[in-house]
């Protein structure tokens, strides 16, 4: 009978956890609210060496920059800051006006 309540208590955290999890998750992802959205992760995109041609992935993101240009998604846009500097900075997700 030890066991099965300690089970119980096992099952019944890792469900409030997911469902902590989805909530809060969720909240972030549907919130309209762009400033709480994460901003793009550049360092992953940038390139090992200055020789080495990166190449972004075939995926319709839009990113929109504060160079006015609208990016395919992040990778496009953080390549672009790399080889022209910090001054292009991100804006929001989705297409420039």
């Amino acid at each position: 009978m030890r066991r099965s309540v300690c089970l119980y208590h096992v099952i019944t955290l890792s469900l409030m956890l997911s469902t902590l999890t989805h909530v809060t998750f969720s909240e972030l992802v549907s919130s309209r609210n762009p400033s709480r959205w994460p901003k793009p992760p550049c360092k992953m995109y940038y390139p090992i060496h200055p020789d080495y041609e990166a190449s972004c992935p075939d995926v319709v993101a839009f990113v929109c920059a504060t160079n006015g240009l609208t990016y395919k998604n992040e990778c496009f846009f953080c390549i672009d800051r790399w080889e022209f500097g910090p001054h292009i900075a991100f804006v929001k997700y989705g297409k420039c006006n």
